[in-house]
This record gives structure tokens, sequence and C-alpha cells, in this order.
């Protein structure tokens, strides 16, 4: 994925956003529409390994799509903001995915989640890990919102952690302290359910 872009084309995006921020709604679909294909990538990351499901990555990317522009107060800063609403958006699809196939199995074997991988190069799960996951990102919101967006753009959005810290200005090494920071809250917070 090329999160890097040319100096013009980060422009036109930017100018985009300004506009889409402005609740310009054609300025949104031309942000989506340039960023389609970068949406697709994490979506593809975040589903790999996944067979046998109905939610595939092209499925994830349109109901993120209609998670963003259905949300009227949805403005984008910058970059960086788009990815991580976008990363937000896909996580709750993913979540949602979750819940239902649970529901649909009505008391089947559920088990504790006692581990967070290093990366997803297998995707995420859609079962309870997921959901366990899913409750230990919003406590570790509630105490540290920088930590739980780099855990957000690292899992529900599938980026590595350069093109993390080149999204958020920041160093990959910070990127990656954040990382391990978080990933010891989430392992304990995991652990304590």
């Amino acid at each position: 994925m090329e999160i890097g872009d040319t100096p013009a084309r980060a422009a036109d995006i930017t100018q985009l956003l300004g506009a889409a921020r402005d609740g310009d709604r054609g300025a949104l679909d031309s942000v989506l529409a340039t960023l389609y294909r970068e949406l697709h990538s994490m979506a593809r990351r975040q589903l790999a390994g996944q067979h046998g499901h109905t939610l595939d990555a092209t499925a994830l990317v349109h109901e993120a799509y209609l998670k963003l522009i259905g949300r009227r107060d949805a403005k984008f800063d910058d970059r960086a903001h788009f990815f991580a609403y976008a990363a937000s958006a896909m996580r709750s699809v993913v979540v949602d995915y979750a819940r239902q196939r649970l529901a649909q199995k009505r008391g089947g074997d559920m088990h504790r989640v006692t581990d967070l991988p290093e990366d997803l190069d297998g995707g995420l799960r859609l079962d309870e890990e997921t959901l366990g996951l899913d409750t230990a990102l919003t406590r570790l919101a509630n105490v540290d919102k920088r930590l739980a967006q780099v855990v957000e753009l690292r899992y529900f959005g599938g980026l590595s952690e350069l093109e993390i810290a080149g999204l958020l200005e920041r160093s990959e090494r910070s990127i990656r302290r954040d990382w391990q920071k978080a990933r010891l809250f989430l392992l304990a917070s995991l652990q304590e359910n």
C-alpha cells in the first residue's frame, strides 16, 4: 500500500478533504474513490486467511464507505484523520459481523482470548477474539486515545508501523513504543476477562 503520496496527489487529497470537511459530499466521494485501492488493500490484509465468510474485502470497504458517508458529522482534517476514521469504520463493520456470527452460533464454542499476535499476517479472526479485542480497545481508548489509535490503524486498518508513523507524522520508533505499551495493556485486559 502506498500511504506516502506524491506532493501533488497529497495536495489534491488535502483539498478534497477540506471540501468534504465543509460538507461537500461530492468531495468525500472523490476522496473515497481516489483512496479506494488503499482502503481495499487495508481490508484485504485485515481479512487475510478468512475463508467461508460472507464478509470479504470488497464488502468490508463498501460497508465502511456507507458508515463514512452516513455520518453527517464526518469531518476529515487531513489524510491521517481520514485513515483513522476509515480504520474505525472497518473496526465497526468487523465487530458487527463477528457479533452476528456469534449470535447465529448461540452458545457455540466460546473461548477466552489470551494472546494478541504481533502482526496480522493471517488476518483478523471473525469471532469472539475480535469482540474481546474490541472491548479491550475501548478500555484502552478511555485511558489513552493515542495508543488506541495506533492499535486501530495497525489491526483494523492493516497498516505497518512505518505507515502509521508517516500518517501520524511521528517516528517509527515512537509508534513501535506505543504499540508495545498498547499491546501490554490489551493483553492484560484480555486475560482479565
